[in-house]
């Protein structure tokens, strides 16, 4: 049975920032159509803040949201850990998107197949970054510029 392709897909600044009192810094429309097109037909993990955050299950896209604390809600699935979202996830095909926050990508990093980054251009403050990665663990194989970000795949050497 092949393995499901488990993917980080993020948007930082080069200084790693992701978010701000639990938002995300800049409302980039295309970024945003981006990641609905890299996402959709997939599986989404991500943590309950995030899944707050959101507000809602995302049309077309299987959302797993880990948390210990959420009440069983009409659209997503819940699970304690990571670990069990994953083989959760890894019971359907296409990919799995590690989708944040923080403790999720943390957990996902040594798991993670690719790494589908959109670098944010610009001046943004913040309270919540990315964790730090080595960038030599990781090689660019695609990159395209959308002008206020530019999105790179990175695979796993």
């Amino acid at each position: 049975m092949k393995q499901n392709t488990r993917v980080i897909i993020v948007a930082m600044t080069e200084q790693r920032l992701i978010g701000a009192s639990g938002h995300i810094p800049w409302q980039i429309q295309e970024e945003l159509r981006l990641f609905r097109e890299l996402t959709s037909g997939h599986t989404l993990i991500m943590g309950r803040h995030t899944y707050a955050s959101i507000g809602r299950p995302l049309p077309d896209r299987r959302t797993i949201v880990v948390s210990r604390q959420l009440p069983p809600t009409p659209g997503i699935e819940i699970c304690p850990d990571v670990s069990s979202a994953l083989r959760l996830a890894e019971s359907a095909a296409g990919k799995i998107f590690f989708a944040g926050g923080v403790e999720i990508y943390r957990a996902a990093l040594p798991l993670a197949d690719e790494l589908s980054i959109s670098w944010i251009r610009g001046d943004y403050t913040g309270d919540t970054y990315f964790p730090p990665f080595a960038s030599s663990d990781w090689r660019a194989v695609s990159e395209r510029d959308y002008g206020l970000f530019c999105h790179v795949l990175y695979r796993r050497n």
